[in-house]
């Protein structure tokens, strides 16, 4: 079972996964995250890089487009805490950020702080 904390700010809420452990393996392990948002009444997560699968910012194997259209689906902003001295993004992946930064549901931040920020704004 997937272990998040929620956090609370002016009548909004999410999810935050717990910070250097791993909570997704596989794509379809996006349906616990899903899950979890039900239990918890919250289309919000914010999730740390390490928490997402070992593929994610690697564009080619399709895992961040299968992980993010099932959370699109189901209306789920998600914040993800990536830190420069980790990042390993992909040329293609920067490419996606920059169409995604137009869109509400899906950023990449360098501080968890930004990333509530973003989530909890109205």
């Amino acid at each position: 079972m997937m272990q998040f904390t929620l956090i609370e700010r002016d009548g909004k809420s999410a999810l935050v996964g717990p910070a250097d452990q791993p909570l997704l393996k596989h794509v379809d392990d996006a349906t616990e995250l899903l899950q979890a948002c039900a239990d918890y009444q919250t289309d919000r997560l914010l999730l740390y890089a390490e928490n997402l699968t070992d593929r994610f910012f690697d564009l080619s194997s399709g895992e961040a487009g299968a992980i993010l259209h099932r959370l699109r689906i189901y209306h789920v902003r998600l914040a993800v805490v990536l830190s420069p001295q980790r990042a390993r993004l992909s040329h293609r992946f920067s490419e996606l950020m920059v169409e995604e930064n137009r869109n509400p549901y899906f950023h990449l931040f360098e501080h968890i702080q930004d990333a509530e920020d973003w989530l909890l704004k109205a």
